[in-house]
């Protein structure tokens, strides 16, 4: 799966080179604050699987509902998000914001987080794997993003030393 996407500008462009090791629809209160939605659809993604061309983001450090930081992305233009890094997470990943997309109907979520926080009005599809917080990653990953994850976390260490 190659995808690409991009700031509304323009001035941000980037493809991803891999395909998704999982796709969250986060409905935590941090996420529809930054989005000024009731979600946001997040391609989470090893770090040297997104190619960036145009401009460099800015961004920011916020602190997440869980305490951990949490640096979002964007256009220094236009002001899209385009992806965010979540220190909490394992591994050199971004969270590539679905919406930022040139098809964004390429993805789709394979999972509902922080539903404890998801506004009443919105109705999940039936059969949608959803938590009221987090997950299992060992439980809800592919056996093949499950592989990656492995990579990604040895290379994390192996540049550590």
């Amino acid at each position: 799966m190659k995808l690409g996407g991009g700031c509304a500008c323009k001035a941000i462009r980037y493809k991803l080179t891999e395909s998704p090791l999982i796709v969250h629809a986060c409905h935590c209160r941090d996420c529809q604050r930054i989005s000024g939605s009731a979600f946001v659809i997040n391609i989470w993604i090893e770090s040297k699987f997104v190619e960036r061309q145009g401009d460099k983001p800015n961004s920011f450090m916020l602190k997440g509902g869980t305490g951990n930081n949490h640096e979002v992305f964007f256009c220094g233009k236009c002001g899209t998000y385009v992806w965010s890094r979540y220190y909490g997470a394992p591994g050199d990943a971004l969270f590539v914001r679905a919406g930022t997309l040139d098809n964004a109907e390429a993805v789709r979520p394979d999972v509902h987080i922080f539903t404890r926080s998801k506004l009443p009005w919105v109705t999940l599809p039936e059969g949608a794997r959803a938590f009221n917080t987090f997950y299992d990653i060992s439980k809800e990953w592919s056996p093949e993003s499950l592989a990656r994850r492995k990579t990604m976390l040895a290379e994390a260490r192996a540049a550590q030393k």
